[in-house]
Parts: structure tokens; sequence; C-alpha cells
């Protein structure tokens, strides 16, 4: 079988981890960083075969049913996520004083803060935005820039901003440009059309197009030879 783990983006991986693993309730997860001396696809090849992670949705399905835990493996560049479900794994033994609950502390990844939180229909999902510190940078710099640019020229910065406009993160570009506005009514200057904002997000293939089989369980390192992406099942 095939077990897609490598994303090719930023992007990419903020909306797998979000949209197809934390929405689907996982949210028990231990995040880390392959050292520059350590092969990457040796670390995937280790860690899947280790807890069993690369298994079809039927095995998934059948090993919810019995109440154990289920798991992925995520990975960009040399940064990963083992991310897993609620039951009975050896993954809450082995990793007991690294494990995180996403409902309670939030993943921080590349400037964004990915949680699981009560939305406005007043039932929890999983929420992808700008972490604080980010935030209140660019927001920062936007506000700098107000009274020194033209409209024209606001709209090229923040075509520039590669954040991915999840509802929080429109919300805060929202408030960003708000802010920008009010600044540049004060001091009789045209304001920024909010049409210059990305408001929509299309969605992303956010593995790469190469992709090599793997055996299942990984039960033979020396034959597993590429890890690296494969079809999520």
């Amino acid at each position: 079988m095939e077990y897609r783990i490598v994303t090719t983006s930023v992007a990419g991986f903020v909306q797998q981890l979000a949209v197809s693993y934390i929405s689907n309730g996982y949210w028990f997860y231990v995040m880390g960083t392959i050292p520059e001396r350590k092969d990457p696809t040796r670390v995937d090849a280790k860690l899947i075969a280790k807890y069993d992670i690369a298994i079809s949705k039927w095995t998934r399905a059948r090993r919810k049913r019995h109440g154990l835990a289920n798991m992925q493996y995520l990975r960009y560049e040399r940064t990963f996520i083992l991310i897993a479900t609620k039951g009975r794994h050896r993954f809450f033994e082995d990793e007991a004083s690294k494990i995180r609950d996403v409902r309670r502390r939030a993943i921080r990844f590349a400037g964004y803060r990915i949680g699981y939180r009560l939305g406005s229909d007043r039932k929890r999902h999983a929420s992808v935005r700008i972490a604080p510190v980010e935030y209140s940078l660019l927001k920062s710099y936007c506000l700098d820039l107000a009274l020194g640019r033209s409209a024209e020229g606001l709209r090229i910065e923040f075509e520039r901003i590669r954040f991915e406009p999840y509802a929080p993160v429109r919300r805060q570009l929202l408030n960003i440009l708000g802010a920008v506005n009010r600044a540049r009514q004060e001091a009789g200057y045209e304001p920024v059309p909010y049409s210059y904002l990305r408001l929509h997000r299309k969605p992303l293939a956010p593995f790469v197009q190469d992709r090599v089989g793997i055996n299942e369980g990984f039960s033979n390192m020396n034959s597993t030879r590429c890890v690296t992406n494969c079809r999520q099942k």
C-alpha cells in the first residue's frame, strides 16, 4: 500500500494537519525536528514501523471499534508530527512525557497556531490562525506602512501575506486592514479596499507528485527504501 507523509509546502502541511487529521479526532501529538546528521527517510521509516501507522482505512475503522487509537505521521522538510486519536496505543506509553493535547495546547508551526476550538456555531472545529507574535508583528508592519504608501502600494503588501485565509486568519486580516484604514482616514487618505485581501482559500494538493510504494508495517527496514510520500487511505 501507499501512505503519503511528506508535504511540499508549509500550507500543505497545515491543511493536511488541520483539515484531515485534527478535524477527524486526531488530538494527541508529539512534534519534533529531525537533526541535520540524520536521514529523514530513515527516521520516517523507523517511526512509522514502530507505531504501525501505515494501515488501511478498514484497519483503522476496526481498531476504533475495539477502543484502540489510530495514528498519523506527517513531515515538512525536517519538521515532523506524530498525532493520534484517543484509545489504547503504545504511543501513549512511549511518548508519555512529550504528548500534548491540541485541545489544550495548540500546535505552533511556521507562524501558524493550529488548535481545536469552539466555533460560532457552538461546535468544536480545527482552528488555524496566525500565531499571536506573528500577528502582532504583521499588524505593526502594516500600520507602519499605512501612511507611507498609496492604496495601490498597500495592495502589493497585502498580496505578499503568506498566511492561508482560513476563517480565523480572515478575521485577523480584516482587523489589520480595519486598523490601517482608520489610520488613513484620520490622515485624510483614501481607504484600502477590502478586495485587496485574499479572503478565499483554495484547497491544496499537499503531497509531492512522485510517490514510491512502501510495504505495510515497514517490517523490513532494508527494503523500505523510500517512505517519503504515500497516498493517505
